[in-house]
């Protein structure tokens, strides 16, 4: 592709603003929270199939997904919460590359925490508020639009692209993981998880624990004769934060460089006893232990194991009645794996020369300090995956959360000129 079918393809993008931004919103007009994708998907299948993509649609198998050693606990029924993929067929001979996103999102919570209503996706100082704004539906929006707009410029592809949208992420993943055991991979991939225009070829694992910690029964008039699962719950919860220094100066990795703000392990919430005139002899403690890429996933779990075993050694009361250490694998929680792809691979550098191109700027290349959906693309699906998405990192699961209009410009831009430049534009 010559420099000016380039600029007639960046030339188009901006003629098409007020499209894009009217795309978005009605996008996050839908209340997708998670379980309740069904709608926005079919409104997403309708208008990829109205661009003339190859649809395949389709509803998960729990049953089938959780027999993977990836899969997440879930209770949640799937019928009627379907994944797509569309896929755009190149004449051949070029790199394929798959589009990943997810149209759930979590729930809006009280209404009077919005400044608007978080469905209106109201425009104000030149962002698009609501929930989903950033956390993806901008970047989904930016993928599929990007698609789209090649195609209005006339502009033939040699490689296979394929928009991926998938259900579910906000709790499991699954919709991802499904979608590569159905089949499906790619010569690269990229995530339009936000991602703050930053290009990010790694992201965190995330580790969600449950610590159950009994004490000794006893009635509030004879409390010296109970052993109290309060006072037990703060020793393990000091262990627990030793632990989290000791990670802080043993562990690092070149994409992390702030290590303080990556490597989170923590309790997050403290559950004890049942009546303020009752002796607690119950603690339940939760909370979560963040990886980052080479870390061995279920090595972590093993440190973590034994340095809470040392301090119930220590104590005479837990020796004899050891806490129960859970891990989120077992009991519905995160258990995510960290994932990354060398800085230097090749959708890596694609993604950075074309952020310079439309921006004249060079874009941060950091890894992302959050849990993603690239972790089984990478990891189960052989398929290279980078993030890189309009959404504010910062803002995600906020109310008032929003996206910036240029933001979700450039990025279209970026996803543009990159999927012309992987996939081989004729």
């Amino acid at each position: 592709m010559d420099q000016s079918q380039r600029q007639k393809l960046l030339d188009l993008i901006d003629s098409k603003r007020d499209h894009a931004v009217d795309f978005l919103q009605t996008l996050i007009r839908f209340p997708s929270v998670t379980g309740d994708e069904g709608p926005i998907q079919a409104h997403l299948k309708d208008y990829l199939e109205d661009m003339d993509l190859d649809i395949d649609m389709w509803d998960m198998d729990a049953e089938e997904i959780q027999k993977h050693p990836a899969a997440a606990v879930v209770t949640e029924s799937y019928e009627g919460r379907p994944n797509i993929v569309a896929t755009r067929k190149g004449t051949g001979g070029g790199r394929s590359l798959l589009l990943n996103g997810h149209t759930d999102v979590i729930p809006e919570g009280p209404r009077e925490s919005w400044t608007d209503d978080p469905w209106e996706a109201k425009i104000r100082d030149n962002r698009i508020y609501g929930r989903g704004s950033s956390d993806m539906k901008s970047g989904v929006s930016s993928q599929i639009l990007a698609v789209q707009y090649i195609e209005e410029a006339g502009i033939k592809l040699k490689g296979d692209v394929l928009v991926n949208l998938v259900v579910d992420e906000e709790v499991s993943g699954h919709g991802t993981l499904d979608t590569v055991l159905r089949g499906y991979k790619a010569d690269a991939a990229i995530s339009g998880e936000t991602s703050t225009l930053a290009v990010q070829p790694a992201c965190i694992g995330r580790i969600w624990f449950q610590i159950l910690i009994r004490g000794k029964k006893a009635g509030i008039q004879t409390r010296y004769e109970g052993v109290n699962a309060i006072d037990l719950g703060y020793k393990i919860k000091v262990a627990i934060d030793d632990h989290e220094k000791h990670r802080l100066e043993t562990v690092s990795h070149p994409l992390y460089p702030h290590i303080l703000s990556t490597l989170p392990c923590l309790v997050g919430t403290i559950e004890s006893g049942s009546f303020p005139s009752a002796f607690p002899d119950t603690c339940l403690l939760k909370g979560s232990i963040a990886t980052v890429p080479g870390e061995s996933h279920e090595g972590v779990k093993q440190a973590f194991l034994e340095h809470i075993s040392k301090v119930v050694s220590e104590d005479e009361w837990m020796k004899e009645h050891p806490p129960e250490v859970t891990f989120g694998n077992k009991f519905g929680g995160l258990d995510a794996e960290a994932a990354d792809i060398p800085a230097d691979h090749p959708i890596v550098t694609t993604l950075v020369d074309c952020f310079k191109e439309v921006t004249g700027k060079d874009p941060e290349i950091s890894g992302r300090q959050g849990a993603a959906d690239t972790r089984f693309l990478i990891n189960n699906g052989d398929t290279p995956t980078v993030i890189f998405g309009p959404g504010p990192t910062a803002v995600m699961h906020a109310n008032d959360e929003y996206v910036d209009i240029d933001d979700y410009m450039t990025a279209i831009k970026v996803y543009a000129l990159s999927i012309c430049e992987w996939c081989e534009a004729q």
